[in-house]
């Protein structure tokens, strides 16, 4: 006996809008009020806040089978999310290289998903928006007008857009016949503090870890060029093919920027592809100080940087550019039928950007930097990177002064690290202590510094891409790393 079918119910005016629009109206009212009143008092606000195990059990829960009202789904987040972010937009965060946002990018953030296109392809105003801001990132770099670009999720998904094009164009049969038929090893060349998004590119299109030539740095943290073109030259000589090099503008680390100058003039003599990292410092270029330091990314092959960064764009959005234009497109460019651009109606437009990267996805990322720019425009965005870069230098000429700190490598761009020095205490004593203090910094709501590691010395790493920051806040900083370590110090001697 065959058992009895479930009955099935068959719903044929199913939608997701509201049922009431004046209520969800309104909650959204409640929600930009909310938001302005939040970014309005951030700076009164505890830099970072450790998240109760409550709050971990509640987003722990079983997905939702039946619907909720939308007013408790607000409650749930203003009480359980909003409270517990990582506090990047707060003046007084200075870890890691994360930009800060802005009230009207978060709108635009609202708008553009209210349109909810796909930025691929199309005869429709985001497909105009994103090429209009591709060609405002040249300008930004004084970039030629000739060149290609793409927006894309950040510089991990830029470099690797980058290095793609650059294995394509020094391995001409590369894309089509992969790596198994090249005649010689394929190499990559970058420092030993070049970002690690640059290794794990080289993983995935196919070199592997052991197709990079890690090239020592010199006291700068700088990459060492003497060495790079003789690791370029042994290699030549034992059959391989070196197809790019890497440099920094601006190491994650402590700001360096490695020797662009030299490094362009070794690949020109080798053939080799010249891409420059400046996902954290390429937008320096706009601070008089460091423009000529920075001149050389208008010669390099391509460049990946970040506007979520240094432009203060919320997240998500990064830029890869590219010199020649049809070493670019030749990487990505494929159309099957349902692709087909026509000359009129909807698929008309401009060419599809699946043509020019991995994705067939795409959000409307351009929007937030379009409105961004048109808000503020360009000078202001500059003087803001200037300002971060002096308050870098005044953070770093505060603690020379002190005899309480130590700076731990010169201060490049807007990055500091340095040490709280505790008298009568060896390497690891200092490390622990420093690592203690950063703890506090952290768990007190004070400021949120990060760490990093130079030369086995434990530090406190401070990254102002914050257009918040003001020097009161650097005062600050240093006040309470002095307040902690005392009373540390104080307490191992009792």
């Amino acid at each position: 006996m065959k058992p009895a079918k479930e009955t099935v119910t068959v719903h044929s005016n199913l939608t997701l809008d509201p049922q009431n629009w004046q209520q969800m109206r309104s909650l959204g009212h409640q929600m930009i009020d909310d938001v302005m009143d939040y970014l309005q008092t951030i700076g009164e606000q505890p830099s970072w806040k450790p998240i109760p195990e409550e709050v971990k059990q509640f987003l722990n829960q079983e997905i939702p089978q039946s619907p909720q009202d939308i007013g408790g789904v607000y409650a749930d987040f203003k009480k359980y999310v909003f409270p517990y972010t990582k506090g990047n937009i707060h003046p007084r965060f200075f870890a890691w290289v994360q930009g800060t946002g802005t009230p009207l990018g978060a709108l635009a953030d609202l708008l553009a998903a209210t349109m909810n296109p796909n930025v691929t392809i199309g005869e429709h105003s985001p497909m105009y928006v994103d090429k209009q801001v591709v060609d405002w990132c040249k300008q930004m770099l004084n970039y030629p007008s000739s060149a290609s670009g793409i927006l894309l999720s950040g510089g991990s998904m830029a470099n690797i857009t980058a290095l793609t094009v650059a294995r394509n164009h020094q391995a001409l049969k590369a894309r089509k016949r992969g790596l198994f038929d090249q005649p010689m090893r394929l190499l990559l060349y970058c420092s030993s503090e070049t970002h690690s998004c640059v290794i794990k590119a080289a993983e995935i299109i196919g070199l592997g870890t052991q197709g990079v030539r890690i090239i020592k740095t010199n006291a700068h943290f700088q990459m060492d060029t003497a060495a790079l073109e003789i690791a370029i030259g042994e290699d030549l000589a034992n059959g391989f093919l070196p197809i790019c090099v890497v440099g920094t503008a601006g190491t994650v680390n402590t700001g360096a920027i490695d020797p662009l100058s030299e490094i362009h003039d070794i690949c020109l003599r080798y053939g080799i592809w010249f891409h420059i990292d400046g996902a954290y410092g390429a937008l320096c270029k706009l601070d008089p100080r460091y423009a000529e330091e920075l001149k050389m990314i208008e010669k390099a092959d391509s460049v990946a940087f970040d506007l979520h960064k240094w432009l203060y764009i919320p997240y998500e959005v990064g830029c890869a550019l590219f010199k020649n234009a049809e070493a670019h497109r030749k990487s990505f460019a494929i159309t099957p039928s349902y692709l087909v651009q026509a000359t009129r109606g909807l698929a008309a437009g401009p060419e599809s950007l699946n043509n020019l990267g991995f994705e067939l996805s795409r959000g409307f990322k351009a929007l937030k930097v379009w409105m961004s720019l048109k808000e503020h425009g360009l000078q202001k965005y500059a003087d803001l990177i200037t300002q971060n870069n002096r308050q870098a230098e005044y953070l770093g000429d505060s603690i020379t002064a002190n005899a309480q700190l130590k700076l731990v490598a010169p201060v490049s761009m807007s990055i500091v690290c340095y040490q709280y020095v505790a008298t009568e205490s060896n390497l690891e004593e200092t490390n622990e202590l420093n690592m203690e203090i950063l703890m506090r910094l952290q768990e007190q709501g004070i400021a949120s510094p990060s760490s990093t590691i130079l030369h086995s010395h434990f530090c406190i790493r401070v990254c102002i891409v914050n257009h918040r920051t003001r020097k009161s806040d650097l005062d600050l900083l240093l006040t309470h790393t002095i307040r902690i370590g005392d009373e540390l110090s104080a307490a191992q001697k009792a």
